[in-house]
């Protein structure tokens, strides 16, 4: 297998898309599980999302992302078959989406990508995942990655779920970590990661190896209450130059993970906060994309929207979306796990 150190990302032509009945789509406008899902707003024409999107440097991997990264957990886990599955990534992609996002446990994702990768593959940043501290299943779930995916490189594999492992063994010599660094020196990957939605301290615990290049965790204007992993983590990120993705930009969809497969239930934020929510995490220090999972072609194609007009929050909009965020927060509590 060879390492592709090409650190070129551009955007590929802008599919058009069919126009709208408002009615049918604001009934289906939802959130999703990895980020959110968009409302239909007035005034707006999908016509509009042409041009490159905006990017950002990712840390120290010194790779150039898009601010909006492909989520593909909702797709993979719903009810879209493969072929919808495909259309849907694509219109994500075709828009300028350069940041893809994936694991081996979200359903049929990576099967869905494997019909898109390889005809894009060095335009693309590619994220997977390994559920586990052992080095062993790290393998066998690397390996199916890597099949499903039809490439023979990742860019970048996340420690999934670091907030619910024993951290010991992961750092053990049998260890999920010291396996990935294996791999890293073999150009099977080029980056390491973690990855993950609760305890904070884990998180600060494996970046402290200084073997860690990015880290992707929940991080919102309501769960800044919650977790705050803005102040520990992206903190210590900040500091090691480690690259960073924010997640559950939206707070997540209302009820969770369980919601995948039902989209439509609609995200935990009111449409009204929607693009400053967005906003939010893009304007933290240090983060580099906001990984957002659409649950339909129209979701995908005003999440680039959304992207391609984002701008930096106003000190009054940042207040009242901060104000929003500590009310929601009060109806959403520590629903991914303990804190600590």
């Amino acid at each position: 297998m060879v390492k592709d150190t090409s650190s070129k990302h551009t955007s590929s032509s802008v599919m058009k898309s069919p126009s709208l009945n408002r009615r049918a789509f604001l009934k289906r406008a939802g959130c999703t599980g990895v980020g959110f899902a968009l409302v239909f707003v007035p005034r707006r024409t999908f016509a509009d999302s042409s041009g490159p999107l905006p990017t950002r440097i990712l840390g120290r991997t010194n790779q150039k992302v898009s601010i909006l990264g492909l989520g593909t957990a909702p797709v993979g886990e719903g009810p879209p078959d493969v072929q919808e599955g495909i259309r849907i990534f694509s219109e994500a992609i075709d828009r300028g989406v350069t940041y893809v996002d994936t694991a081996r446990i979200y359903g049929n994702a990576e099967e869905i990508l494997g019909h898109i990768i390889p005809k894009q593959r060095d335009k693309l940043f590619v994220v997977s995942k390994v559920s586990t501290d052992n080095a062993d299943r790290a393998e066998q779930s690397l390996g199916e990655s890597l099949r499903r995916l039809k490439t023979d490189y990742l860019d970048l594999v996340h420690v999934h779920s670091v907030g619910s492992k024993n951290i010991d063994r992961v750092l053990a010599k049998d260890g999920a970590l010291e396996y990935l660094l294996k791999q890293k020196e073999k150009g099977f990957i080029r980056f390491v990661g973690i990855s993950g939605h609760n305890r904070p301290p884990n998180f600060i615990r494996m970046l402290q190896t200084d073997q860690i290049d990015v880290v992707m965790c929940v991080m919102n204007h309501a769960d800044r209450n919650i977790y705050d992993f803005e102040s520990t983590v992206l903190a210590e990120a900040r500091k090691r130059n480690v690259g960073c993705a924010a997640m559950k930009v939206y707070a997540g969809i209302k009820g969770g993970f369980p919601n995948h497969r039902s989209g439509y239930v609609g995200c935990a934020t009111e449409p009204a906060f929607l693009p400053h929510a967005m906003a939010y995490a893009l304007d933290l220090e240090g983060v580099s994309v906001a990984v957002v999972g659409p649950y339909t072609v129209d979701q995908a194609i005003q999440n680039v929207q959304f992207a391609r007009e984002y701008k930096p929050l106003s000190q009054e909009q940042r207040a009242s979306i901060l104000k929003y965020g500590r009310k929601l927060a009060e109806t959403l509590g520590p629903r991914y796990g303990p804190i600590v």
